[in-house]
């Protein structure tokens, strides 16, 4: 077993991804471009041609925001056994499905298998390290460094501990993602599903209530929340919104005379159910709204706004006085 390390000065070189889904493909070409070598490890026969194309998708955004993709793939390469695919790993970004006792087995492995320098992060969506890390002898290695899709071009990473994840641990997390160009943010507690997606979350429920009860279509209110809010939090998150909204007395203005009637209307937020009747408006309403088009197309098109408006926020590489940054970045990490 490889005891950790506590030296956070360590140059990143080698990076392997478990799990070549859309995420891990995403994590991937990032990391590519980012001057890294990759290995993916995933058991699926099919892996290397999905990874493959799923980069040629990707490329022209990551080209957008200025960095290097020419030959990505001379760095990559694919290993289906997990104790071999992380045995010289620099940092292990794992990408398996969201199954509690899955990602138990594969950090079980990784932990003996990887060197003691390397950075250890799970890209899980909601389960709390402290909870995976129940079957690692070291889990003072492990951290979540939790992505926005798609993670090659969103900024933000929540990086979360769990109850025994050690400081350096965090702050090696932290320097690897800022490296990598993406913005950052150290949770100051656990707590399942982290922010973001406890947001999104939040907001989505009353999306589904609202669609449910035939307020709106789903193509309707992805019009309200890109013409409103959508826009707005884009260059302002919700309290420097209300802040700006109470004037002269800032915040604590707009809750004393707006806030009683804002919470007065929680109650009265829906609480819908994934049920058939609702699956069946949604999925009607969105083979409607999205069904002529590829989903290859719609993601392509996305990215592009993506970029155009990180653009505009000053929030892409290109910006940053850097566009060289993915050939520097692994030896600055």
């Amino acid at each position: 077993m490889n005891a950790p390390t506590t030296d956070t000065s360590h140059t990143y070189r080698r990076a392997t991804v478990i799990g070549g889904g859309v995420i891990g493909i995403s994590w991937t070409g990032l990391f590519l471009a980012h001057g890294l070598a990759v290995t993916v490890n995933d058991p699926r026969p099919d892996v290397r041609d999905e990874v493959l194309a799923g980069l040629a998708e990707i490329t022209p955004a990551l080209a957008e925001i200025g960095l290097p993709t020419g030959d990505l793939a001379a760095r990559l390469h694919f290993e289906a056994d997990l104790a071999t695919a992380v045995a010289d790993a620099d940092v292990v970004q794992e990408n398996g499905p969201e199954r509690l006792a899955v990602k138990q087995e594969i950090w079980q492995v990784v932990e003996r298998a990887a060197p003691a320098h390397a950075l250890l992060a799970t890209s899980t969506s909601g389960i709390p390290a402290s909870a995976i890390a129940q079957a690692m002898t070291q889990p003072e290695r492990l951290v979540v460094g939790h992505p926005f899709n798609p993670p090659h071009l969103v900024p933000l990473v929540e990086i979360v501990p769990g109850e025994k994840t050690a400081p350096q641990t965090l702050r090696a997390a932290r320097d690897f993602y800022a490296a990598m160009g993406k913005k950052p943010q150290i949770l100051r507690k656990e707590i399942p599903g982290f922010v973001a997606n406890r947001l999104q979350s939040a907001l989505f429920r009353e999306c589904v209530h609202l669609v449910a009860e035939s307020v709106v279509s789903e193509a309707e209110l992805d019009e309200i929340v890109t013409d409103s809010i959508g826009l707005r939090w884009a260059v302002a998150g919700p309290f420097r919104t209300f802040h700006l909204g109470g004037g002269p007395g800032g915040l604590p203005h707009f809750v004393r005379h707006l806030g009683p009637a804002m919470e007065a209307s929680w109650p009265a937020l829906g609480t819908p159910a994934f049920d058939e009747p609702t699956v069946a408006v949604l999925t009607e309403q969105a083979a409607d709204a999205f069904g002529a088009e590829p989903v290859g197309e719609l993601a392509a098109r996305r990215d592009r706004a993506q970029i155009a408006l990180m653009r505009a926020l000053g929030r892409t590489p290109d910006q940053a006085g850097d566009p060289a940054a993915g050939s520097t970045a692994a030896a600055r990490a």
